[in-house]
């Protein structure tokens, strides 16, 4: 080994040790007859010390040659220093350099390799190898080393195989866009790169692997933002023989165990909610549940008053934002302008001030009297000083926009606190879903999600009432993982299929195999997949994932390092039989 220590390790009990330290130049301060080097490695920082008149001259001769990100090999014993540095762990003592080789050279950085750093997200992705030596970056990628571990050993405790399943696999017409492979011994012909390795897992579970797991890399070629990424990981698992009930114990208790051991922390109850009952309470199906804030219908109270937008309103619905009637005017106008956004597409805000003497003030005085106010505020149970905000219109667009002003407002008071962490179970979500624009019924989740049994009558007569048995995990409002009990029977998939616009031709073509394999025996079986990446960063506290993934891409799906994707050769494209247009 090319050192005794590293670069974090060194202590005030090891003072007079000899030792031999290798890393990276950080930073080097001249006083003229003292000089001092902050050496660098993956593990912290240790200050060398070369003094004139006591170091070697040739030694200060090499040292003041010295650039950031020099490599170095470094000999020399261990002093407790006299000004102590109590930031660092390693700030009660310094090497009295002896010996002192540079191993390489470094051009100047094009930002420094500092925690607070000076590079934006564009150079430092196009330098991604230098951005890894930050300590943010590298912790963040030690934090997804440390769940990836902690994944293993909670699942191996259980009974979990670990399989890996093809990354060549066939194009499928569900879900998002495939990346596809030409593939040269089959002219004409494509590989698919696997979305998820959905049927893959559930042949496992025919196969007679009661328990799998993979944490495996699966691609989508989609639209891309913060916490999206072309290629991503997933802790993918399948379990046979188990009722949902099951299912959501054994994943409620891997993200248990990852608290713990990961964080330390003990994870709240995690209750379960419909997903009817998270869209009419939260306006959506990933609600945050770090705070209240959960929406009133107020039909009976707002309607048959005069005022049209509540009167021609199919709802009107509002939230209390605790201890907020002190909002100024401004304010509230900030809060219209929000909501009257295209994404968010309200039309108008209601606000009622419950004012600190019990009076109340409202943008809709002409309206509704004190009485009648008052009856809004008893629905939230509101108090003196708190504010209720309400919007008007079609009840699913509606909802959603409360739901968006929910989480604007609870931004604004502070309440989405990334140390505090709350959990929850979205079920029972729709199976279908109706696609306006091709008029059929797609798969909410995917075409091998079983419905509710009390609900597979309805899909001859109202397919959009049938309830899944589906679920996702939600933190902090955002969906970490997602499954379903499976179909395991051929006659329901083949009925899942029709419903889907699928002939039996091309249901054979795409799935048969795993129609197929259904009648050799399929046992009862489901799961689930967790975002690993995003998984990450909430546990770090981010908002993107790209710092959890060592190589990330940007936002247009780029690899601006290695400038990825590129152009290939004309022989190459000839050799796969694949003409370019013109």
């Amino acid at each position: 080994m090319l050192r005794t220590h590293t670069c974090g390790e060194l202590r005030i009990n090891n003072v007079n040790k000899k030792v031999l330290l290798t890393g990276w130049v950080q930073r080097l301060r001249d006083k003229g007859s003292l000089l001092w080097i902050d050496l660098r490695d993956r593990y912290g920082i240790t200050q060398l010390f070369l003094e004139e008149g006591k170091s070697d001259a040739s030694l200060l001769q090499i040292a003041r040659t010295l650039g950031r990100e020099f490599v170095v090999k470094v000999e020399g014993t261990v002093a407790e220093r006299i000004s102590k540095n109590d930031k660092l762990p390693t700030g009660e003592i310094e090497v009295k350099v002896t010996s002192l080789e540079i191993l390489n050279t470094s051009k100047v950085p094009p930002f420094t390799i500092e925690d607070e750093t000076d590079g934006g997200d564009d150079l430092r992705m196009k330098y991604r190898y230098l951005d890894l030596r930050r300590n943010p970056v590298r912790e963040s990628l030690q934090l997804r080393h440390k769940m990836a571990q902690q994944t293993r050993a909670y699942l191996d405790g259980l009974n979990f195989i670990e399989v890996e399943t093809p990354v060549l696999i066939k194009s499928t017409p569900e879900g998002a866009r495939d990346f596809v492979v030409p593939s040269r011994m089959n002219p004409g012909e494509f590989y698919a790169l696997p979305q998820s390795p959905q049927t893959f897992k559930q042949l496992l579970m025919v196969s007679g692997f009661d328990r799998y797991y993979q944490i495996v890399k699966c691609f989508r070629d989609e639209d891309l933002r913060a916490d999206r990424q072309p290629e991503f990981t997933q802790i993918d698992c399948e379990m046979a023989f188990v009722t949902q009930e099951d299912i959501l114990s054994t994943f409620e208790g891997l993200i248990r165990h990852l608290f713990k051991t990961v964080k330390g922390i003990e994870l709240k109850e995690v209750p379960h909610i419909s997903y009817a009952d998270a869209m009419k309470q939260y306006g959506s199906d990933k609600p945050d549940t770090r705070f209240e804030m959960k929406f009133e219908e107020l039909n009976e109270v707002a309607k048959g008053k005069g005022f049209m937008v509540f009167d021609d309103a199919q709802l009107v619905v509002g939230i209390c934002a605790k201890g907020c009637a002190g909002y100024t005017r401004k304010q509230l106008d900030e809060l219209t302008e929000f909501v009257k956004k295209p994404q968010i597409g309200a039309k108008g805000l209601v606000y009622i001030r419950c004012e600190t003497n019990g009076t109340y003030k409202s943008s809709v005085d002409k309206f509704f009297d004190e009485i009648e106010l008052a009856r809004f505020a008893q629905k939230f149970n509101a108090e003196p000083g708190d504010l209720i905000l309400i919007l008007a219109g079609e009840k699913d667009k509606t909802r959603k926009a409360l739901g968006e002003l929910r989480l604007h407002v609870a931004g604004q008071l502070g309440l989405r606190d990334k140390n505090k962490f709350a959990a929850l179970w979205v079920r029972d979500f729709p199976l279908l879903e109706w696609d306006e624009e091709l008029k059929k019924w797609n798969a909410m989740h995917h075409p091998f999600t079983s419905p509710k049994p009390e609900d597979i009558q309805l899909l001859e007569t109202n397919p959009g009432d049938v309830r899944a048995n589906a679920y996702d995990m939600v933190l902090n409002g955002t969906e970490i993982g997602g499954g379903s009990i499976r179909i395991h029977d051929r006659a329901t998939q083949q009925l899942m299929f029709s419903k889907l616009g699928f002939t039996d031709e091309e249901a054979k073509k795409q799935f048969g195999f795993l129609m197929d394999a259904f009648e050799y025996g399929a046992p009862p079986h489901g799961g689930i997949a967790f975002g690993f990446d995003r998984l990450c960063s909430l546990f770090g506290g981010a908002d993107s994932i790209r710092d959890f993934i060592a190589f990330p891409k940007n936002n247009a799906g780029r690899d601006v390092m290695i400038d990825s994707p590129s152009t290939i050769s004309e022989a190459q494209l000839k050799e796969l039989g694949i003409k370019m247009r013109e």
